[in-house]
């Protein structure tokens, strides 16, 4: 696994790029077919690669799908209810929103935003009709992130905001009586970033958080 890795990225290869047949990766790393195969297909399990039957193999997406599934599989351990994990879920992704602020603070100041506000009406609207609304949450979390350079990061938001959503089905929480303030905060962050005001938009980020946090910390 270590010297297919080590060949990807000797070669640049990037995703999409094909890999030596498995007839060259055996001589090449001096091993037998069934060790080739042994790495490729752990290697495939972690994205790193993806084999298409009948075509070769190739440098994977290299997606953080795997965190995804491991984070939400120990949050959902043999049926168990851990709120702690989703706690510890919603921290990391408050940290995440809060250590960006001044970048995405920075990129949204003084532009016209309408995507980002008809997510915000459309939550509004889900609230008021006491439905939850993910699809624009993650949306506009992820549409603030648009301008900053760090993929990873928005990596990492996109993936937890995913654990996030498979763990919290399993824990049986009601639908929250705050979702008109939970839409209300998202308003109030995209107005802060649109203001040039970090310290507006850390106050706001937290607010946001505050009533899923207060939910979960009452099941603890």
């Amino acid at each position: 696994m270590t010297a297919i890795k080590e060949l990807i990225i000797a070669n640049h290869l990037q995703p999409g790029d094909p890999l030596p047949t498995e007839t060259t990766l055996c001589q090449h790393l001096g091993v037998s077919r069934s060790s080739v195969r042994e790495a490729i297909r752990k290697l495939e399990a972690l994205r790193i690669v993806s084999v298409v039957h009948g075509r070769g193999t190739y440098v994977g997406s290299l997606s953080m799908e795997p965190l995804v599934q491991t984070l939400a599989f120990r949050a959902i351990l043999q049926g168990t209810v851990d709120f702690s994990a989703l706690r510890d879920v919603i921290e990391v992704r408050r940290y995440l929103d809060l250590g960006c602020a001044e970048q995405v603070v920075s990129s949204l100041a003084g532009t016209q935003q309408p995507e980002l506000a008809a997510c915000v009406s459309r939550m509004r609207a889900h609230a008021q009709a006491g439905h939850t609304f993910p699809d624009d949450d993650i949306a506009f979390h992820l549409g603030l992130m648009d301008n900053i350079p760090n993929e990873v990061i928005k990596q990492l938001i996109h993936s937890l905001w995913l654990v996030h959503q498979a763990v919290v089905p399993t824990l049986g929480l009601a639908i929250s009586p705050r979702l008109e303030d939970t839409a209300e905060a998202h308003q109030a962050i995209l107005d802060a970033a649109l203001d040039g005001d970090v310290a507006a938009y850390r106050e706001a980020v937290t607010q946001h958080y505050r009533p899923l946090e207060e939910i979960v910390a009452e099941q603890l």
